[in-house]
């Protein structure tokens, strides 16, 4: 094992015995001290500020040595959408969760703050009694702020930001040795080689793609570069949203893309040439029409692996449809989601790509598929788009 890969998983385990040090920046008082109170009564995290506004956030970013600031977007003096550059300029490691409401502003707001380097967002009920009621939220906040953190943050025995002399910092570092690599498909945690399984022999005739936490950022990277393919096949997204953010990042892709993405309407034909995104609160299928043709199915079933809409249901289905012609994808994200309905596409004959461990921002769903042995290929997100290109050409290596 190189030094390097050896440096970072001492490092990583390190870390692990360590609190999560967290900041929460809210301008009112009662959901502050309510997100503080969560975050106290984890054992492995501890509030370290609870301040109103961006202004406070920037002014102690550095003094409370934060690993994660949890980010309102509507603040007085200054805003969350502000306040990250400034405080991302100040510890460029530092891991910023956004907290909004879901509204159509909120999302374009949240999809903006992602571009300039926020790590995730977290949607909030409207009111603070909501708030303090709601599970789901409470479960989100927790999860993010654990995998994000334990993901991100170079352990604070081997220094925080730029080391000295110039050199990258030990994450940078990890990534660039990761790339490296001639076997892509390696796994830091297990520190062995992950199994791969051959490509199917059948032309692919759908794309399947299933992201979560990171998803949005990788997903606009893959798009850009994937108009050849979509204009052979379907592509079929399902990233873990809720309503209305999904509607956002529709559009979003299809500016990028230059191709039709939209949200799923039920009942809607799957052609090629389209992007289908799962709408957000609705599982997205595909079924087999009377007259033979593709079509969307979206329930309002109960969620699967605690999401909805999950990646389990459109894998599944589509496996069903497309059998040995179904090629999944498993992008970054938290959770094993995905796990499942790519076990369903393998045995059906087709064929499972998954990100890899550098280039994700949580590795846990293409973790969870690539250790499970049912994956093709285990690849560096700006390798992805040509794998899937030269697949859909007839390359089957």
């Amino acid at each position: 094992m190189s030094t390097v890969l050896a440096a970072a998983m001492s490092a990583s385990a390190s870390r692990a015995e360590q609190p999560l040090r967290v900041m929460v920046v809210d301008d009112a008082v009662v959901v502050r001290s309510l997100l503080a109170r969560w975050v106290d009564a984890e054992p492995d995290m501890q509030t370290v500020a609870t301040l109103r506004n961006g202004r406070e956030a920037v002014a102690r970013i550095e003094q409370n040595d934060v690993d994660v600031v949890v980010l309102d977007i509507d603040m007085p003096e200054l805003d969350g959408i502000s306040a990250l550059p400034l405080l991302l300029k100040k510890k460029r490691d530092l891991v910023v969760i956004m907290v909004s409401t879901l509204t159509r502003r909120s999302a374009e707001i949240s999809f903006r703050a992602l571009a300039l380097g926020a790590a995730d967002y977290i949607p909030k009920p409207e009111t603070a009694r909501e708030t303090a009621t709601s599970a789901e939220f409470r479960r989100e906040f927790i999860e993010k702020i654990r995998a994000l953190g334990r993901t991100r943050v170079p352990s604070r025995a081997l220094g925080r930001g730029a080391v000295p002399g110039g050199v990258s910092p030990p994450q940078d570092r990890l990534s660039a040795a990761l790339r490296s690599r001639k076997s892509p498909a390696f796994s830091l945690e297990t520190g062995t080689a992950v199994p791969l399984r051959p490509f199917a022999l059948t032309l692919p005739r759908a794309l399947l793609i299933g992201s979560s936490t990171g998803g949005p950022q990788a997903l606009s990277v893959l798009i850009e570069k994937l108009p050849a393919a979509i204009d052979r096949a379907p592509v079929l997204i399902t990233q873990h949203m809720p309503p209305t953010f999904t509607t956002v990042m529709a559009e979003h892709l299809s500016r990028i893309g230059g191709r039709g993405a939209h949200e799923a309407e039920h009942g809607e034909p799957v052609l090629a040439g389209g992007i289908y995104v799962a709408p957000g609160g609705r599982h997205m299928r595909v079924v087999r029409g009377a007259d033979g043709a593709s079509r969307i199915a979206l329930g309002d079933d109960p969620p699967i692996n605690f999401c909805k809409p999950a990646v389990d249901a459109l894998f599944t289905s589509a496996a069903a449809v497309w059998g040995s012609a179904s090629l999944a994808l498993v992008l970054t994200g938290m959770g094993a989601d995905g796990t499942r309905g790519a076990a369903d596409i393998v045995a059906a004959g087709g064929s499972v790509i998954a990100q890899d461990e550098a280039t994700s921002v949580v590795w846990g769903m293409p973790r969870s598929v690539a250790q499970a042995g049912l994956c093709s290929a285990v690849l560096p997100l700006d390798r992805i788009a040509a794998k899937i290109i030269r697949l859909f050409s007839g390359d089957r290596t």
